[in-house]
């Protein structure tokens, strides 16, 4: 029988902000290495012997970057569900679990995986998976990955294990889930020796979660079952129907499900294990200078600065005479703060939000279907872009009420299709867009489209776009 990762790719990752973006969240991000952070965790199970294609579950936002980042490291995922909005994790497995059973593998084994953890010894982490399995495959159990703790942490939940389970050497049913503690109790959870860290990681058939989920929440079963039945193809993606999965109560599958079931088990398991909920998070898995134990990224300097985590994306970066602290620089935002007080990140989040500002929406350059663009300048009535096209790739065929577009083309070629009239421009050529005209920008050739846009109008905002046509199915 083979086991289906389920990778739960949702989320906006705000406690990594300004790296972090609701556009382009941190599991969609290289925070550890080259490869995202979805991409270590797909590849983690992926191609081993008894491990199914992925199963990932992600929001409508996020699907393009989804299926690139999956298309370049060469795995075709079972299905790439969308939730029209984000319900929690209760949901997205719920969703998942009927889908597996809508292809007719109730007994299906799921190994369900947050997208943005970070696991150091994969070894013993597939250990861990052939316990969970042995014990899930066949039974009405859930199980559940506990960490074996390695501090007192007082910002993660706890799991408190009970009776060693019948034949299954390393397994342990559930006594309690503890929610985080503050630091005295969580130092005497350490010293007591049964408790683990809540990993938010799973292994259990489909339908013995399926069972539990529509006798502890019948309403969010039946929105999940429903969701499932009306959703529908569009290009590679599944769809799920928008109306029943509105009406999903929003749950995490702990407080839904695990911590009032009869059927949760724990493994403790010593992986290596973070989930990067935090800038001292992301510095404590990175490797330190052995002098000052500094984590240094980019163009950076250091004078007199020691315990720290600086990352520069885009401009130098000198630090003087400071210990303890994070400094995440980007093109359109900085982040100076201490260590110890980075999970206030979260409220310079609530700050732009609150402001109607958009640093915490989108970085100056924004990913699209056919490739991106960059905000490089902008003013009364006017904006300027650097936009790029990739090989064989086409915009949407539209046209704006309130603003007009000129293109100058820098590299590539470009087809446009302007009203009626289609012209070919290569480089150092241009042409204009008036207001109103509907128009298409591709990219024929076999090199990337660079091209400059200046923008101008009354209104310049994102939103002022009628599409016609639309090969990503957006129109």
């Amino acid at each position: 029988m083979k086991i289906h990762p389920v990778i739960l790719s949702g989320g906006s990752g705000t406690r990594l902000w300004p790296l972090s973006r609701a556009a382009l969240p941190k599991q969609l991000l290289p925070l550890v290495s080259g490869l995202t952070m979805l991409q270590e965790t797909v590849l983690r199970v992926a191609g081993r012997p008894g491990i199914a294609s992925p199963l990932i579950v992600c929001g409508d936002d996020h699907r393009f970057l989804v299926a690139e980042q999956m298309r370049q490291i060469g795995v075709e995922p079972h299905a790439i569900m969308l939730e029209p909005q984000g319900r929690n994790t209760a949901p997205a497995i719920g969703v998942a679990a009927y889908h597996l059973r809508k292809d007719g593998d109730d007994d299906a084994l799921m190994l369900v995986l947050p997208a943005d953890h970070v696991i150091r010894d994969v070894e013993a982490f597939n250990e861990g998976i052939a316990t969970a399995a042995s014990v899930a495959q066949g039974s009405s159990k859930l199980a559940t990955f506990g960490i074996v703790p390695s501090a007192p942490e007082s910002g993660y939940g706890y799991i408190r294990r009970g009776a060693a389970v019948e034949g299954a050497s390393g397994c342990y049913m559930v006594e309690q889930f503890v929610e985080k503690p503050d630091r005295e109790t969580a130092q005497q959870f350490l010293d007591d020796g049964r408790y683990s860290w809540n990993s938010g990681m799973f292994l259990f058939r489909a339908g013995a979660y399926l069972d539990e989920l529509e006798r502890l929440q019948p309403q969010m079963a039946a929105c999940c079952r429903e969701a499932v039945q009306e959703a529908y193809s569009d290009l590679s993606f599944c769809r799920l129907g928008k109306e029943a999965y509105a009406k999903c109560p929003s749950e995490s599958i702990d407080f839904a499900v695990m911590e009032h079931t009869q059927q949760a088990v724990v493994i403790p398991a010593d992986i290596g294990w973070s989930d990067v909920g935090s800038w001292s998070a992301l510095a404590d898995v990175q490797e330190h200078d052995d002098l000052d134990r500094n984590v240094l990224q980019g163009d950076v300097y250091t004078d007199g600065v020691r315990d720290s985590f600086i990352r520069a994306e885009n401009r130098f970066v000198a630090v003087l005479g400071l210990d303890n602290v994070i400094v995440v620089e980007t093109k359109d935002a900085v982040l100076i703060a201490n260590k110890d007080d980075v999970q206030r990140v979260k409220q310079v989040v609530d700050y732009l939000k609150q402001e109607k500002r958009c640093e915490h929406l989108n970085h100056t350059k924004v990913y699209r279907p056919w490739g991106s663009y960059e905000s490089i300048d902008d003013g009364h009535r006017y904006q300027v872009k650097r936009i790029t096209v990739d090989p064989g790739e086409k915009l949407s065929l539209q046209m704006h009420h309130h603003r007009a577009e000129h293109w100058i083309v820098v590299t590539g070629t470009a087809l446009v299709t302007r009203g009626e009239e289609q012209r070919l421009l290569t480089e150092n050529e241009s042409v204009y867009i008036p207001i109103g005209t509907q128009h298409r920008l591709e990219n024929p050739g076999k090199m990337p489209l660079h091209l400059i846009e200046v923008q101008s109008g009354a209104y310049l905002g994102e939103d002022d776009i009628v599409r016609f046509e639309d090969v990503y199915q957006r129109a």
